[in-house]
């Protein structure tokens, strides 16, 4: 277990150890989307992995999908992360803001205002979604991004970016899987367009490069990670040929000098996505996805992984490091208040003696 706890370096974040928290969904935000006082004491019951990812966070009203997910626009959110980022480094780890913007898995009745649900293409993701006023609904159809607008949106990722260094935050993380925006833009049953971010395999990244540029070049390459899942279909996504658009993607970031890429490890029938990582990517590689401590301690100790991160074990043990080095058993979590508001499934769950 001891090459879990080795300090190392992921571009310009430094890691006590080489346990990463991955993003995941809590649905907890406030009024106005905001962080409140229980992100600020969940995250910092968690700061004993070496980096942490916060839960996908919006860069813009049209980027919200769920309800209750925070965002990164406004002066109150900002102020909202600062406080999260300032308990989380006072434990001594590291965080990152994970940069979510859901396009079309969306419903009008998650939102506040009256902001559009736009997409690649104006293809309705055929999934439900929950609501917090109706429950389980239809997604709504969104409206297809015109050419000269995606400039614009690849604007508001790099504001977030800039917002969330504001915020004290040490990078951000591209939520570039799970159907959202960026893998919309990747795949071809959801993008249909004809222009220069539509067709071929090159045209397809072209979105997603542009927007790790654009955070790059405002904060730095090294401050920004991607998170992937080739392959996925979760949130009716579908590629063709995902070897063809993930090989290119890989080709093309891996030139950038990125901090990171973070990869949901699963073999599907047309990618096994850790060989194609493995054979088309260049940097630093965080492997995710099921594993046991001795999984991720054997990842790093032949070299499959520079460092490994966990989700669903963090949520009812804060202290999953810790009890991975002294060998102590894993907890369960209430599944039934994964998203619930309040502090029940979210900051209650004890530490190890």
């Amino acid at each position: 277990m001891e090459e879990l706890f080795t300090p190392m370096r992921l571009g310009a974040l430094e890691l006590r150890n080489r346990i990463v928290m991955s993003a995941m969904t809590r649905s907890r935000a406030g009024e106005g989307d905001t962080p409140t006082d229980l992100h600020v004491e969940y995250y910092r019951q968690r700061a004993g992995a070496g980096l942490i990812v916060t839960e996908g966070v919006q860069p813009s009203p049209a980027g919200k999908g769920y309800c209750r997910t925070p965002g990164i626009y406004s002066r109150a959110q900002i102020e909202g992360w600062r406080r999260v980022a300032d308990a989380v480094h006072r434990e001594g780890s590291q965080i990152v803001l994970q940069i979510m913007h859901c396009g079309r898995v969306a419903s009008r009745s998650n939102k506040d205002d009256d902001s559009e649900i736009v997409a690649p293409s104006a293809i309705r993701c055929n999934q439900k979604i929950f609501t917090d006023t109706f429950g389980l609904m239809d997604m709504d159809e969104p409206r297809a991004l015109d050419t000269d607008e995606i400039p614009g949106v690849v604007n508001e990722f790099r504001q977030a970016a800039l917002n969330a260094r504001e915020a004290g935050m040490d990078g951000v993380e591209l939520h570039c899987s799970s159907g959202y925006l960026p893998m919309q833009f990747l795949s071809s049953n959801t993008n249909q367009r004809t222009d220069r971010y539509g067709g071929s395999a090159r045209n397809r990244i072209r979105f997603v490069m542009e927007v790790l540029e654009a955070m790059g070049e405002a904060i730095g390459f090294e401050r920004v990670g991607l998170r992937v899942c080739p392959g996925f279909e979760y949130n009716d996504i579908h590629d063709e040929n995902p070897v063809e658009t993930y090989g290119l993607l890989f080709d093309e970031a891996s030139k950038l000098g990125l901090a990171y890429l973070h990869l949901v490890r699963r073999t599907f029938p047309k990618v096994d996505n850790y060989a194609l990582v493995k054979e088309r990517w260049r940097g630093n590689f965080i492997l995710n996805n099921e594993l046991t401590g001795e999984m991720a301690a054997e990842a790093i100790r032949s070299g499959d992984a520079d460092a490994v991160s966990f989700g669903r074990p963090f949520i009812g043990n804060p202290d999953l490091p810790s009890r991975l080095r002294r060998g102590i058993p894993l907890s369960g979590y209430d599944v039934a208040k994964t998203y619930t508001p309040g502090p029940a499934g979210y900051i209650d769950y004890p530490v190890a003696s």
